[in-house]
């Protein structure tokens, strides 16, 4: 697939097709941030800490183990206690923004956390290259704040400790990611209505006032009326459902009633949010790797829904219906028995000013049987441009349909998104006992003929028919492309190939022609990208035309 040079015509023209998108108060922030110096700030005067405040105990972290030793995104460091190395910056950004969240305050048996916050303090002056940027400041506020009102916090805190918290939040206040929106927007609103919460005075109620009403502004945005999160990333929905339980967590504790009203929206919002999140996880516990989304980052389902039921939270089921469809995102998901699960991805990529975390993936699909993953999506490996987040985001790393070589979204650099696929006609499911998911996009009509692909999964008894039709004119290259999960061995026998599932085997073949077997990419976690089989079927084909994979369960 061609890259276009970011200074020749057809490059500025995709430029001007990805600006085009964004609202007028990106644009003017973005504008600002490049132009205008960074605001300094003074520590504000007249507020304290507020008495009473309480949390229940927020959910844990995992970062290494080891006091002087952290491991993001599948990359362990160690440290030297007597020179803590903040900007550390052999690693790449989101790594650094990772150590300066502060989650591993939250790890259980973590002892140094005070060591590390002093530390942090002296190393750290205002405005210092990722230290100081709004969404790790968001991040570290709420950690800092859910660690102050932990047992494991020393009595009284120190002042310079509640000194450097109001200052990061006086700090935020005029940092506001408006150039980006979306998560960052919602962390940003979060940590102020936090830190406007742990202090009381007139500048920390301002904070509140101006957190609460981004939230009351954002929870309609970004939480879509199925329930799931805008950005259509089941690894940041589960992001988010956390934010919404831990603000849900600080109005219970809070006794304020300026938080009464906010804390009842909560409350109707996150049975839907913890339902997706349920309808999005696989058999093995784990999320399904739609666009940017890795495991292990952020907790899964299970978790968020007892941190739920601990806040006084009703049980909310899961999903368990054969047939789950989640119309607003565009999720569709089939489970004829336990352990069986397909999941299809029929959505928009994302809101559209801001596709940041979008793939290139629609009616792609993932699928477990006998509850392991055997058809996986290429998941992500990092936000660094190069040629495996090329891989990620493209349709090259999903199990879909591309035309004449071109991706169906036109996603570019880390996090860009030009022209976009656009769903149509995307429903589930059941008919004469056989489950179904379908759908359509437009992301080919832009080539000649005007291809445009429709896809069916039906799934019947031990059989799944992957039907897929491209109408328009013409002669076109088409390919099709199967990620099998590395723990399954794949033996290709003639016209089919045989995938070893342990106690069973699943028999792939295609009406259209001879399979390939490839080496591709499964990378479930950040940092990590493990060679995988992928099964391909290339055909040139007059449209319009029609072609199905068929996998059939056998046993072994």
């Amino acid at each position: 697939m061609s890259r276009a040079h970011p200074f020749s015509l057809p490059g500025q023209m995709r430029l001007l097709r990805t600006v085009s998108h964004l609202k007028s108060r990106q644009i003017f922030f973005q504008l600002l941030r490049r132009l205008g110096p960074k605001r300094r700030v003074s520590a504000p005067v007249g507020i304290a800490r507020r008495p009473g405040l309480s949390l229940t105990p927020p959910l844990p972290r995992h970062c290494g183990g080891e006091p002087w030793a952290l491991t993001f995104i599948g990359v362990r460091k160690t440290f030297d206690p007597d020179r803590f190395d903040w900007p550390r910056m052999d690693q790449d950004k989101l790594w650094r923004y990772n150590l300066h969240y502060f989650d591993f305050l939250h790890e259980p048996g973590r002892t140094n956390g005070p060591e590390l916050i002093e530390s942090w303090i002296a190393a750290n002056p205002q405005g210092r290259e990722d230290a100081w940027e709004p969404f790790p400041v968001s991040l570290r506020l709420v950690n800092w704040i859910k660690f102050f009102l932990s047992p494991g916090a020393p009595s009284p805190l120190p002042p310079a400790w509640l000194e450097s918290l109001a200052l990061q939040a006086e700090w935020l206040t005029g940092n506001i990611e408006y150039h980006l929106l979306a998560n960052h927007y919602f962390k940003n609103a979060k940590a102020l209505v936090f830190a406007g919460t742990f202090f009381e005075g007139a500048q920390a109620q301002k904070w509140l006032e101006l957190g609460l009403r981004i939230l009351g502004e954002e929870l309609g945005e970004q939480i879509l009326p199925d329930g799931g999160h805008f950005e259509r990333s089941p690894m940041y929905h589960c992001m988010i459902l956390e934010d919404c339980l831990d603000l849900w967590n600080l109005c219970q504790g809070s006794g304020l009633d300026a938080l009464s009203a906010f804390r009842e929206r909560l409350a109707a919002v996150l049975p839907g949010m913890l339902a997706f999140a349920g309808g999005l996880t696989h058999p093995d516990g784990g999320i399904a790797l739609f666009n940017d989304a890795a495991l292990g980052i952020e907790p899964g389902h299970a978790e968020l829904a007892a941190y739920h039921e601990r806040l006084g939270g009703e049980p909310v089921q899961a999903g368990h219906g054969r047939v789950l469809s989640f119309p607003g995102s565009g999720y569709y998901r089939l489970s004829p028995r336990p352990g069986g699960t397909l999941i299809m991805d029929c959505g928009p990529i994302g809101p559209d000013y801001q596709p940041g975390h979008a793939h290139s993936d629609t009616l792609s699909f993932e699928l477990s049987l006998d509850g392991r993953r055997v058809i996986v999506d290429s998941g992500c490996c990092q936000y660094l441009d190069g040629d495996i987040r090329r891989y990620n985001r493209g349709n090259m790393g999903h199990n879909s349909l591309t035309v004449d070589g071109m991706n169906q979204t036109e996603v570019w650099g880390a996090h860009r998104v030009g022209r976009r696929a656009r769903p149509v006609h995307a429903r589930a499911g059941e008919e004469g006992g056989a489950l179904f998911a379908e759908g359509g996009h437009d992301g080919f009509l832009r080539l000649s003929g005007s291809p445009a692909h429709h896809r069916r999964i039906v799934w019947s008894g031990e059989r799944i028919e992957i039907r897929d039709r491209v109408d328009g004119r013409g002669v076109h290259d088409l390919e099709m492309r199967l990620h099998v999960h590395p723990d399954c061995p794949v033996r290709q026998d003639g016209g089919f190939a045989m995938l070893n599932m342990g106690e069973a085997s699943l028999r792939v073949e295609h009406d259209a022609g001879r399979l390939h077997i490839e080496q591709g990419w499964y990378c479930p976690h950040f940092g990590h990208a493990e060679p995988c089989v992928v099964i391909c079927v290339r055909v040139r084909a007059q449209l319009p035309w029609l072609g199905s994979f068929f996998m059939t369960k056998m046993k072994a």
